[in-house]
């Protein structure tokens, strides 16, 4: 009898089952069935589960372990505090959207009444609050956390904030007893984020607390343990591919583009420094293991919210249908809908393709030229992912496509667009057994098992 992994993904719309052979490094069955955090998760899960147990032989397998990763109800949702817009808010955003995390809103300087009120209404699983660089100004991380003390009393907070505002900080909340836990600063110097502590207290305060206000009670009692928001397991699914482990070398530098029915999420594994001699690099650093969410940009929930980004013009240029408007309103309106017929399909995969030109677009960095009394100077701003060497699709509409890679194409480098970083000549590979996030998973106890079989699935198939 061989061993085997229960890798569990409860998704906003599907509960994903992955059942891995942890000794052969294989996939043995996958299953999905609707997520049913409405009434009892469980019930989605026991119908997933009905389904894999059709697909092998249980007296030849024994599950020894079941992790599981969330973005039910709405995944995990935060709002960021910072100090400066172009500093520690971007900082502090760039932190939870690596954590896997829904970002809301950002708030900058002093948060006015108006503004607490906002996010007492917007149901914040989480608060990230920072602001001032280590030995900066820490007036403004004080008096913010005076009001959410007063005002925010059922949210937890995280602090990653000036380390000289902490004692204060720490004063403030324990005097009104509110849910808090400190770490290192989101950004100790100008210029210089400090990303993964912040992840790490949002993936623990996310499973010690934000589980059961998911509904997630009943899962957590069958499994042995509900680790990261989904989003979280697929980057760290990527980094490992990339960087490999403490005994396998990586595969370099990628990106992954996961398009969704509400979001288009890109992950870029890279430093991205510029490539090229004689271009200065600008702005805030860049995590090397950077996601971003463009929350206007998916098949279903956002599909007219997509339409207004990339405009009637942009969705002709990959579909012949006229009825533009009215498609994308159906496909909002009837999030489960799932295509049946020619027009249908090619119309889905005209929308990823423009979700996914915008997207990457978004995600990469630019270059700026600047005229000087000495001549042109050329400035980049993000990542410079011109020498990328992969470019992974995962995603129901890319995994269930005739043509992924003519959709993953529109990520890549164009003439027309000549001062925008994308990848000029990546191999481009498909997630066709959607297993990222379960590998994701399957990395926090066995990253050289979940590394060998990213590889044979996804990279050398």
């Amino acid at each position: 009898m061989n061993n085997a992994y229960l890798l569990i993904d409860f998704g906003s719309t599907y509960t994903k089952l992955t059942l891995v052979d942890i000794e052969k490094e294989e996939i043995i069955a996958t299953s999905k069935s609707i997520t049913t955090v409405e009434t009892n998760i469980m019930e989605g899960f026991d119908k997933a589960f009905h389904l894999l147990k059709q697909k092998y032989d249980e007296n030849k397998i024994k599950i020894i372990k079941k992790l599981a990763c969330s973005s039910a109800a709405g995944g995990l949702k935060m709002v960021t505090i910072g100090l400066v817009p172009e500093l520690t808010v971007e900082a502090g955003k760039r932190a939870a959207l690596g954590a896997g995390a829904r970002v809301l809103k950002t708030y900058s300087y002093e948060i006015t009444n108006d503004e607490v009120n906002e996010i007492k209404n917007m149901k914040v699983d989480i608060i990230l609050l920072s602001g001032g660089t280590d030995g900066g100004n820490k007036k403004i991380i004080i008096e913010n956390a005076k009001k959410i003390a007063v005002n925010l009393k059922h949210i937890p907070i995280i602090v990653a904030g000036n380390k000289c505002a902490l004692d204060e900080v720490r004063t403030i909340f324990d005097e009104h007893n509110i849910h808090y836990i400190t770490t290192e600063n989101v950004m100790p110097k100008l210029n210089e984020i400090n990303v993964i502590p912040v992840r790490e207290k949002i993936r623990e305060v996310f499973m010690k607390n934000i589980i059961k206000s998911k509904g997630m009670d009943g899962a957590e009692a069958f499994i042995d343990g509900i680790l990261t928001p989904t989003p979280a397991a697929v980057l760290k699914a990527s980094e490992i591919l990339s960087k490999g482990t403490n005994r396998l070398s990586g595969i370099g530098d990628l990106i992954v583009v996961d398009i969704g029915g509400a979001t288009t999420d890109v992950h870029s594994l890279a430093e991205g420094y510029p490539s090229k001699s004689g271009i200065n690099l600008k702005g805030l650093q860049e995590p090397f293991a950077k996601r971003t969410v463009e929350g206007d940009l998916g098949m279903r929930y956002s599909a007219l919210a997509l339409l207004e980004a990339g405009g009637e013009k942009m969705i002709k240029e990959f579909t012949s249908t006229e009825d533009i408007l009215k498609k994308c309103r159906y496909r909002h309106d009837n999030i489960e809908f799932v295509p049946q017929n020619k027009e249908d399909i090619d119309f889905d995969e005209a929308l990823a393709k423009v979700a996914t030109k915008l997207a990457l677009n978004r995600h990469v960095g630019y270059i700026e030229i600047a005229y000087t009394p000495l001549g042109e100077v050329f400035n980049q701003y993000g990542k410079d992912l011109l020498e990328v060497n992969y470019i992974i699709g995962t995603g129901g509409v890319i995994v269930h496509s005739h043509h992924p890679l003519e959709i993953l194409e529109l990520g890549m480098f164009s003439k027309q667009e000549p001062t925008l970083l994308k990848p000029k000549n990546p191999v481009i590979k498909v997630d066709e057994s959607y297993i990222l996030s379960a590998m994701g998973l399957l990395a926090y106890d066995l990253p050289d098992c979940a590394f060998r079989i990213m590889k044979k699935y996804i990279i050398d198939k």
